[in-house]
């Protein structure tokens, strides 16, 4: 029996390489650039839309889709879909957990030595014709090195982390269990502990209601002086105006891969900043990593066509 799929392909992406492999194991599949474009189905007739993180499903999309029951979103992070609208629809909705944690753990770590070092200006001085010997790089061996979120992307961090001698620390409202925390590396301890104490504090909390925030003007003020702030979570964890004027005044580092729109607003102070590093939303992008969501996505939605039970369901999680 044919069930009407259809799945949302961002511009940037290499589409006709994805419409490609896609086709050949789903002929049938509706491929477009927006959600509620026009397509070979009707929206009404839509019973399964696949998507990544850079598409948004809105209620008023859900509307329009009387038929959907289940969404499929190609990236770990999934709140550019209107949960509250999917549940109570009964429709089942699925991330892909595990894709690019590694991924994301690998640019973490590049941030991390690229601030440290100094890399991106140092760069500049040679492009201008300047040979500078800066003398202010700094080692990751030895730092405290603060993890905020202990999931799939903050434990793959921990283990890259084991070679560089750090002493890291995590924060989490579920502890790790002890053999985890062995083998890891990490203590467990409270997030005003967690910000007091490190040299570099890394984000891995999914964005909701309860962690929206999280740190604000007060908790980016018990960070020590000159401590890196790494952000490759979601923009909306951090006062982005209280960071702002943390990194201009230089007593802060920001290395950036997220921000409250995208593309950003580029006369923001922060892009001022000297004590900042920059990336567009690519932390989780790499080759390798875009063919395991697409291999992934393509074996969950084929499961739902078939009538099996969807991995990965996150609709049945909690607020």
């Amino acid at each position: 029996m044919l069930v009407k799929i259809r799945a949302v392909l961002p511009d940037f992406l290499p589409v006709d390489e994805i419409r490609r492999r896609l086709l050949q194991l789903m002929p049938d599949l509706d491929i477009v650039n927006d959600t509620a474009a026009p397509g070979r189905y009707p929206l009404n007739e839509l019973e399964a839309i696949a998507l990544t993180t850079f598409s948004d499903l809105t209620a008023a999309d859900i509307d329009q889709m009387s038929a959907l029951r289940f969404v499929q979103v190609s990236s770990t992070g999934y709140d550019r879909v209107d949960m509250a609208a999917c549940r109570a629809r009964g429709i089942m909705v699925s991330n892909i957990p595990v894709a690019n944690s590694k991924t994301v753990a690998e640019h973490v770590i590049m941030l991390a030595l690229a601030s440290l070092r100094g890399l991106i200006p140092v760069d500049r001085e040679l492009r201008s014709g300047r040979w500078t010997m800066e003398m202010g790089a700094r080692e990751l061996g030895g730092k405290i090195f603060g993890i905020v979120g202990a999931g799939r992307i903050g434990r793959e961090l921990a283990a890259r982390l084991v070679p560089f001698e750090v002493s890291a620390v995590y924060y989490d409202k579920v502890p790790l269990s002890e053999e985890q925390e062995r083998t890891l590396g990490l203590s467990r301890v409270s997030l005003d502990e967690l910000l007091e104490q490190s040299d570099i504090v890394s984000l891995h909390l999914s964005l909701s209601e309860e962690t929206r925030g999280i740190l604000g003007e007060a908790q980016l003020a018990k960070m020590k002086p000159g401590a890196l702030l790494i952000n490759t979570a979601r923009a909306e964890l951090v006062d982005t105006a209280a960071l702002a004027r943390a990194v201009g005044d230089g007593r802060l580092l920001a290395a950036l891969d997220v921000y409250p729109t995208e593309p950003p607003d580029f006369k923001d102070p922060i892009f001022r900043a000297e004590h900042t590093v920059f990336t567009p939303h690519m932390a989780g992008v790499t080759q390798e990593a875009q063919m395991r969501f697409l291999q992934e996505t393509v074996k969950n939605v084929l499961r739902f066509a078939q009538g099996k039970e969807p991995q990965f369901r996150v609709d049945t999680l909690p607020e």
